[in-house]
């Protein structure tokens, strides 16, 4: 299956595509984002990886006419889960939070939490294809992401908000000009999960308070997740302010710790620790 089969997008406007991987029907297919610059295009998030992204941007010619005058593409993944990270590998410039780096460069395919089976792929992306033998590829970052940290396209930027919780190295991007929230799964419009290794309540909730206050000081007008549809401010309030409220019940604690051990189990089963 060629790149323009396994991918579809859809253009937001000024700049922005939405771009999603037709064939995997999941709950965990993931949103790509790409945002074009005057110098610098980045695509926010990667999909598993399985067709080429970077062909398919080109052969649609999402960059424009004269994607040469720029900057490489930047590929920044929200976190390093698989459903994020998988195509990293395909670009020459990637960008991650420092406390995920580790995972990706060491293709720690336990702490990407790679989870896939083969009824989620409606269509197989080449003959034989089977889900059992699929890994996130071990690629070293070019940008190493910190809190504070800005990533300059040219007319416009993006701040870099380091939101652990579901993971320890998620990170939203925030266009600030245009009150624009790139979420990854920190939020998205559907059950926030803080249950997988690496995943913490505590931070999470600290996580949900500072989306409480971008709100709450009309800092985000859109969010563009990293799954489902997008959404406004009240919707993120709502669902910020629900996951504080909800985490730190007695029953949503018992939850999490009978799912964090299962899923650990299973995790650590299917995917003891070693390069790709």
């Amino acid at each position: 299956m060629s790149a323009s089969d396994w991918y579809a997008h859809k253009s937001l406007g000024d700049g922005l595509f939405w771009i999603q991987e037709r064939f995997f029907q999941s709950e965990n297919r993931a949103n790509i984002w790409l945002l074009r610059g005057s110098h610098q295009d980045v695509v926010i998030d990667t999909g598993l990886g399985l067709r080429s992204l970077p062909d398919y941007i080109d052969s649609k010619g999402l960059l424009g006419k004269d994607p040469q005058r720029k900057n490489p593409l930047l590929a920044i993944a929200t976190h390093a889960h698989f459903d994020h990270s998988g195509g990293l590998h395909q670009f020459q410039q990637v960008g991650v939070h420092s406390a995920e780096v580790d995972a990706l460069a060491n293709g720690d395919n336990f702490e990407t939490v790679t989870w896939l089976s083969d009824r989620e792929i409606a269509e197989s992306p080449s003959p034989g294809w089977r889900a059992r033998h699929y890994k996130v590829k071990a690629v070293q970052p070019t940008h190493i992401l910190q809190e504070g940290d800005v990533i300059n396209l040219g007319d416009r930027q993006l701040t870099v908000l380091h939101m652990p919780g579901h993971s320890r190295g998620s990170i939203c991007l925030h266009d600030h000009d245009n009150k624009l929230l790139f979420s990854g799964d920190v939020v998205y419009d559907g059950a926030m999960i803080d249950w997988l290794p690496y995943s913490r309540v505590s931070d999470y909730i600290s996580s949900c308070e500072r989306l409480v206050g971008l709100v709450d000081s009309e800092q985000v007008d859109q969010v563009l997740p990293g799954h489902y549809n997008t959404f406004g401010a009240k919707r993120l309030h709502r669902l910020a302010s629900s996951y504080i409220t909800r985490a730190g019940t007695c029953p949503a604690k018992f939850s999490t710790f009978a799912w964090r051990t299962v899923a650990g189990v299973a995790l650590r089963a299917c995917n003891p620790r070693s390069a790709c």
